[in-house]
């Protein structure tokens, strides 16, 4: 204990020096979500405002239905006929209750992928694109790595387990935010009900009805996979899209992140150009004392925070940097050292020039 509190005094004194060199904003504590892995994104700048395990490969489920919609859409005609084989219609999990032989026009179909995320549909879509379920993955993988989904792989059209079908939070951010910008996909994402071939379909994305702005996108469930979604929110002309994957409080969690995303000051879509005169100034080093965060459980109430990584950045001749902190939330006693807490952004002039990751500093051990 008495090497702990050490510790503690000591990074406690390197904070005098870098708040007396840098002005350092009171922390914005993201809120406190229940998923594995998440990310909260700027469809509009590439802004990451939440991230947790973002880059984890990890089961999709039904959210993979993101990707087959997107494909059909580019590969085929909504008034294409397709006729249903037995193979689709016998495809396990949810279903629109397809039939061998049935015709429906694709459009039909991709509501009822969208809207019901009907597995049976999936397969059905596949088939009449690429003529299989698997050359139509080599298109999914394909489209994939057009968009730089680089820790991602797909094996079939609707989501169920496979060893090879795989994504990640930020992978799916970016399919998210490419099929929000076609305007069929966001036409039959954002419906909430529809009837089409005799059936009436209820979209299963309960946050249409009741989260602001909401204009999609899918859920998905398999038991290994657990509840997965992603959704899309537009609002003043921003759109944020998040992602969710193992979340068994998934609406929650998304109505609290859209909540601390649109409170976040709006990024540039891409680095003001500077200008004039400007150095390239070294802001913090690694090991640098960044500030605490707040510990649940703990035997200290807080754990100091340092800086992952040394960062210099060009900053303008004059100009004033300045550093807040970005936390994921109240960390859980017993903490370990090394642990990722959130980020530290610095800014000149109110443009983000840098940011670096800070980790807790010390261990916390559990209250007794």
């Amino acid at each position: 204990m008495r090497v702990l509190t050490k510790r503690l005094v000591s990074l406690a004194f390197a904070a005098l020096v870098l708040v007396s060199a840098l002005p350092v904003s009171t922390a914005e504590a993201a809120p406190e979500i229940s998923a594995t892995a998440a990310i909260l994104v700027d469809a509009s700048s590439g802004q990451v405002l939440y991230e947790r395990n973002a880059d984890r490969k990890m089961l999709i489920a039904s959210t993979t239905k993101i990707m087959t919609a997107l494909i059909a859409m580019r590969d085929g005609n909504l008034s294409d006929t397709v006729t249903v084989s037995a193979h689709a219609a016998a495809t396990e999990g949810s279903s629109m209750y397809l039939k061998a032989g049935e015709k429906l026009s694709l459009e039909a179909l991709l509501y009822g992928v969208l809207l019901s995320s009907g597995n049976d549909a999936a397969a059905a879509v596949a088939e009449h694109i690429a003529g299989s379920e698997t050359a139509f993955a080599q298109r999914m993988n394909e489209k994939a790595q057009e968009l730089g989904m680089t820790n991602s792989s797909f094996a079939n059209p609707h989501g169920l387990d496979h060893p090879d079908h795989y994504s990640t939070a930020r992978d799916m951010a970016k399919l998210a935010a490419a099929a929000m910008e076609d305007p069929v996909f966001r036409r039959i994402a954002s419906t909430r009900t529809a009837t089409v071939a005799g059936r009436t379909l209820t979209n299963h994305n309960k946050l249409l009805g009741t989260l602001d702005g909401c204009i999609g996108l899918k859920t998905g469930y398999t038991r290994a996979a657990g509840r997965t979604l992603v959704t899309c929110v537009e609002r003043e002309g921003r759109r944020l899209v998040a992602v969710t994957l193992q979340d068994g409080n998934d609406w929650a969690d998304h109505t609290s992140l859209y909540a601390y995303g649109f409170a976040q000051p709006v990024a540039p879509a891409a680095p003001a150009p500077i200008q004039g005169s400007y150095t390239l100034r070294p802001l913090v080093s690694s090991g640098t004392y960044m500030g605490d965060a707040p510990v649940s459980g703990g035997a200290f109430p807080a754990v100091p925070l340092m800086a992952d990584t040394d960062l210099a950045c060009r900053v303008p001749e004059g100009a004033q940097v300045s550093c807040r902190l970005l936390l994921y939330g109240t960390l859980q006693a017993p903490v370990t050292a090394g642990t990722r807490a959130g980020e530290a952004v610095f800014t000149a002039g109110g443009v983000e020039i840098g940011r670096v990751s800070v980790l807790c500093a010390v261990n916390i051990p559990a209250a007794a």
